[in-house]
C-alpha cells in the first residue's frame, strides 16, 4: 500500500509542479525511462515466479539506468548518440517484451 501511495503522491506533485527537464538531461531521460521499465517488468516477472528479491530489484533498477545513460553519453561523445540510443531502446525493448511474454504465460498458463 505504501508504494501505491508514493506513486500517487509523485504523480500528483508532478502534475501540480510541472517540473522542466534541463536541456542537457533531455537526451538521457527517454533511455532512463525505458531502462527503468525493463527493471520494473523484470521485477514483476520475478514476483510472479516467486523469486523476487528487493535488493536485486534495486540494484537492477539503478544499474540499468546508469549503464543505459553511460552508453548514450559515450555515443554523444563519439558523435553517434542517436544510433546508440536506438540500440539501447531496441535491446531493452526486447527484454521488456520477453518478460511481458513470460508474465502472460504465467497468468494464462499457456
Amino acid at each position: 500500500m505504501i508504494p501505491v501511495a508514493g506513486l500517487l503522491t509523485g504523480i500528483a506533485l508532478g502534475l501540480y509542479l510541472q517540473p522542466d527537464v534541463p536541456l542537457w538531461l533531455q537526451p538521457y531521460l527517454p533511455i532512463a525511462i525505458v531502462a527503468a521499465l525493463d527493471a520494473v517488468v523484470g521485477g514483476a516477472r520475478a514476483l510472479g515466479e516467486r523469486r523476487f528479491d528487493d535488493r536485486v530489484f534495486v540494484i537492477s533498477f539503478v544499474s540499468n539506468v546508469v549503464i543505459a545513460a553511460l552508453i548514450v553519453f559515450l555515443g554523444d561523445q563519439l558523435g553517434v548518440g542517436s544510433q546508440l540510443s536506438t540500440g539501447v531502446v531496441v535491446v531493452l525493448g526486447i527484454r521488456i517484451f520477453a518478460n511481458a511474454a513470460a508474465i502472460r504465460r504465467q497468468i494464462f498458463h499457456a
